[in-house]
Protein backbone atom coordinates (compact mmCIF):
# COMPACT_ATOMS: atom_id res chain seq x y z
CA UNK A 1 0.00 0.00 0.00
CA UNK A 2 1.51 3.49 -1.01
CA UNK A 3 2.77 5.17 1.78
CA UNK A 4 0.51 8.64 2.17
CA UNK A 5 2.99 10.74 3.88
CA UNK A 6 5.76 10.00 1.34
CA UNK A 7 3.63 10.51 -1.73
CA UNK A 8 2.40 13.71 -0.55
CA UNK A 9 6.30 15.02 0.09
CA UNK A 10 7.56 13.60 -2.92
CA UNK A 11 5.22 15.25 -5.04
CA UNK A 12 5.34 18.63 -3.03
CA UNK A 13 9.10 18.77 -3.05
CA UNK A 14 9.31 18.07 -7.17
CA UNK A 15 6.62 20.69 -7.83
CA UNK A 16 7.75 23.29 -5.88
CA UNK A 17 11.38 22.67 -7.41
CA UNK A 18 9.27 23.12 -10.72
CA UNK A 19 7.74 26.05 -9.72
CA UNK A 20 10.99 27.91 -7.88
CA UNK A 21 12.47 26.97 -10.56
CA UNK A 22 10.84 28.78 -13.23
CA UNK A 23 12.10 31.73 -11.69
CA UNK A 24 8.79 34.14 -11.17
CA UNK A 25 9.29 36.72 -8.85
CA UNK A 26 6.11 37.03 -7.26
CA UNK A 27 5.96 32.97 -6.70
CA UNK A 28 9.01 33.55 -4.99
CA UNK A 29 8.60 35.86 -2.65
CA UNK A 30 5.14 34.41 -1.22
CA UNK A 31 6.68 31.02 -0.74
CA UNK A 32 9.11 33.29 1.40
CA UNK A 33 6.34 34.96 3.09
CA UNK A 34 4.97 31.92 3.81
CA UNK A 35 8.29 30.36 5.13
CA UNK A 36 8.79 33.43 7.30
CA UNK A 37 5.17 33.99 8.81
CA UNK A 38 5.46 30.40 10.42
CA UNK A 39 8.95 30.95 11.45
CA UNK A 40 9.39 31.38 15.77
CA UNK A 41 8.04 34.73 16.70
CA UNK A 42 5.45 36.60 19.29
CA UNK A 43 3.83 32.99 18.82
CA UNK A 44 5.57 29.59 18.79
CA UNK A 45 5.40 27.72 15.70
CA UNK A 46 3.51 24.98 16.90
CA UNK A 47 0.63 27.49 17.47
CA UNK A 48 1.23 29.27 14.16
CA UNK A 49 1.02 25.45 12.58
CA UNK A 50 -2.27 24.78 14.31
CA UNK A 51 -3.92 27.91 13.22
CA UNK A 52 -3.00 27.35 9.62
CA UNK A 53 -3.94 24.10 9.88
CA UNK A 54 -7.58 25.87 11.01
CA UNK A 55 -7.43 28.23 8.42
CA UNK A 56 -6.46 25.53 5.72
CA UNK A 57 -9.44 23.37 7.15
CA UNK A 58 -12.28 26.35 6.79
CA UNK A 59 -10.51 27.07 3.16
CA UNK A 60 -10.79 23.61 2.26
CA UNK A 61 -7.45 22.63 1.15
CA UNK A 62 -6.39 19.32 1.93
CA UNK A 63 -3.16 19.91 0.54
CA UNK A 64 -2.58 23.03 3.69
CA UNK A 65 -4.01 20.95 5.31
CA UNK A 66 -1.57 17.65 5.19
CA UNK A 67 1.33 20.85 5.02
CA UNK A 68 0.19 22.07 8.30
CA UNK A 69 -0.37 18.53 10.22
CA UNK A 70 3.27 17.41 9.22
CA UNK A 71 4.32 21.15 10.32
CA UNK A 72 2.81 20.76 13.73
CA UNK A 73 3.89 17.21 14.31
CA UNK A 74 7.48 18.45 13.66
CA UNK A 75 6.82 21.38 16.03
CA UNK A 76 5.48 18.80 18.92
CA UNK A 77 1.68 18.68 18.41
CA UNK A 78 0.01 15.91 20.32
CA UNK A 79 -2.72 14.39 18.58
CA UNK A 80 -5.11 15.64 21.50
CA UNK A 81 -4.10 19.24 20.16
CA UNK A 82 -4.73 18.46 16.61
CA UNK A 83 -7.82 17.40 17.47
CA UNK A 84 -9.09 19.98 19.40
CA UNK A 85 -7.75 22.57 16.91
CA UNK A 86 -9.32 20.58 14.03
CA UNK A 87 -12.91 20.69 16.48
CA UNK A 88 -12.25 24.53 16.04
CA UNK A 89 -11.78 24.53 12.40
CA UNK A 90 -15.01 22.61 11.75
CA UNK A 91 -17.03 24.64 13.92
CA UNK A 92 -15.94 27.54 12.36
CA UNK A 93 -16.21 26.35 8.76
CA UNK A 94 -19.64 24.26 9.27
CA UNK A 95 -20.61 20.63 8.33
CA UNK A 96 -19.28 21.47 5.01
CA UNK A 97 -15.40 20.84 6.37
CA UNK A 98 -16.23 17.49 7.79
CA UNK A 99 -15.17 15.37 4.71
CA UNK A 100 -11.74 17.28 5.35
CA UNK A 101 -11.67 16.34 9.05
CA UNK A 102 -12.23 12.65 7.90
CA UNK A 103 -9.07 12.92 5.62
CA UNK A 104 -7.02 15.30 8.56
CA UNK A 105 -7.42 12.51 10.55
CA UNK A 106 -6.62 9.96 8.39
CA UNK A 107 -3.33 11.75 7.33
CA UNK A 108 -2.01 11.78 10.95
CA UNK A 109 -2.57 8.66 11.50
CA UNK A 110 -0.35 8.07 8.47
CA UNK A 111 2.13 10.57 10.64
CA UNK A 112 1.89 8.21 13.47
CA UNK A 113 2.30 5.36 11.72
CA UNK A 114 5.40 6.64 10.11
CA UNK A 115 6.92 7.56 13.07
CA UNK A 116 5.66 4.53 14.86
Amino acid sequence: MPNQVEEFNAYRARMNEKLLGANNKLIKRIFNLDTNAYAEGALDVKTKELLGLVASAVLRCDDCVKYHLESARKAGARTEEVMETLGIATLVGGTIVVPHLRRAYEFWEALEEQEG
